[in-house]
């Protein structure tokens, strides 16, 4: 199978038998011109002479024959163990009492998805979404986090000397987190309590963000929690549309859950604080980060900033 760096493509054989056959040169000379082996020389005139132009085509390397191949009746198992069971070959594996790699191959082949492109509950594969510009849809959630003790916790101090917030009545620090579907313009806001009356304050503070970098909210997403049905929040709401998502169904409001994880994975517990006023201190510069100069995958590397500051498609 020729590659990128092979001696003789198809062009390459065509130049050789053309040499050998028609211009009358010697295998040993053509090849030696062509930097191969006298072998490798014989090898392509002798499939020109028996197939023609067709012998010069690269062939499969796979084996005629695979005696040790998983059968059918064990490839149909491993199929209906995934569908049945929505376990991934690591499980399966000794499951069926097959190697990890041999399951792995089979549901390979056999063109099934992978587990993280597929809802678990329903089998069925997950609807990824995103709308047509910045302010066509944001989402809000909520995210609370132990507050850290003076001194540190455990992350600092080990878990044996640590004091443990809960037992020390330090309760947690709250937020509301709002992002855009389309830029991923994220804002977190910090509030003193799950009620509406906070969650509204958060949306109205979003809002404002939004408008003074020329997006215009027109829908949004949460979940069905009391916060977000008040009286308080929906006044904030205005006319915009209000989505709800499904319950037990986080995925519908992924972009949210998404970042929440980010979120505490590169600033809550990205490194160890020895203060809970450290901790926040440290969410302005991380979300200024975030929203600016960290590259977005899903945004094709572009920072959400990008993508808003681009947000009538002006320069894309």
């Amino acid at each position: 199978m020729a590659h990128r760096t092979a001696r003789l493509n198809v062009y390459g054989r065509e130049l050789l038998v053309t040499r050998v056959l028609i211009e009358g040169w010697t295998v040993s000379t053509a090849a030696r011109a062509q930097g191969i082996s006298r072998a490798t020389g014989y090898k392509w005139v002798r499939r020109f002479r028996a197939e023609g132009r067709a012998g010069l085509i690269d062939r499969s390397s796979r084996p005629r024959r695979s005696p040790r191949a998983t059968s059918a009746l064990e490839v149909e198992r491993i199929v209906r163990a995934r569908t049945e069971l929505r376990w991934g070959p690591n499980r399966l594996g000794p499951y069926l009492g097959h190697p990890t790699s041999t399951v792995a191959a089979v549901l390979r082949r056999a063109g099934m998805p992978r587990l993280a492109d597929i809802d678990r509950p329903t089998g069925l594969p997950v609807r990824r979404y995103e709308v047509c510009h910045p302010g066509s849809l944001i989402h809000q959630d909520h995210k609370k986090l132990g507050r850290i003790p003076d001194g540190g916790g455990h992350r600092v101090l080990g878990r044996a000397e640590a004091p443990h917030s809960h037992h020390a009545g330090l309760g947690y620090d709250h937020f509301e987190v709002i992002i855009d579907d389309r830029s991923r313009r994220s804002v977190v806001v910090s509030v003193p309590d799950e009620t509406g009356t906070s969650a509204a304050s958060a949306l109205q503070t979003a809002l404002a963000i939004f408008a003074a970098e020329g997006i215009s909210v027109e829908r949004v997403m949460t979940d069905d929690g009391p916060a977000y049905r008040s009286n308080a929040y929906r006044a904030v709401l205005g006319g915009r549309r209000h989505s709800r998502t499904r319950p037990y169904r986080p995925q519908t409001n992924g972009k949210a859950e998404r970042f929440i994880g980010t979120l505490v994975r590169e600033w809550a517990y990205s490194r160890p604080y020895r203060s809970n006023s450290e901790r926040l201190d440290a969410l302005p510069d991380w979300l200024d980060f975030y929203n600016r100069r960290r590259p977005h995958t899903a945004l094709g590397g572009l920072s959400p900033m990008d993508v808003v500051n681009n947000v009538r498609g002006d320069h894309s």
